[in-house]
């Protein structure tokens, strides 16, 4: 199994409600793609509740091999899931790791 953790940090200029906007839309946006995209085992978006944070946005999910990751990454639903943060989105930092199964 590969898990898949990426985290977002939004503009510091960005206007609050425009990243809350985003990041609630992008939540929904995400959390609706395992009805879409038949190779994800689990996914779930947490946005981050403390402001003494830098990271605004957490995203964990499970995949069977690298490859479905990879499916998913460019599965135009996915593509179109990040459109909706990329105005207000900074950067992005991602750790894609393997778990052996017993």
């Amino acid at each position: 199994m590969v898990k898949h953790i990426v985290l977002f940090k939004l503009k510091d200029e960005a206007p609050a409600d425009e990243k809350l906007a985003a990041m609630n839309s992008f939540k929904s946006a995400i959390e609706a793609l395992p009805a879409k995209i038949s190779v994800i085992r689990k996914i779930e978006v947490g946005l981050n509740v403390n402001p003494a944070e830098t990271w605004s946005i957490a995203l964990y999910s499970e995949f069977d091999t690298l490859d479905d990751v990879k499916y998913y990454a460019t599965h135009p639903d996915h593509v179109a899931a990040g459109k909706l943060i990329a105005a207000v989105k900074e950067s992005r930092a991602c750790v894609d790791y393997e778990i052996i199964e017993n």
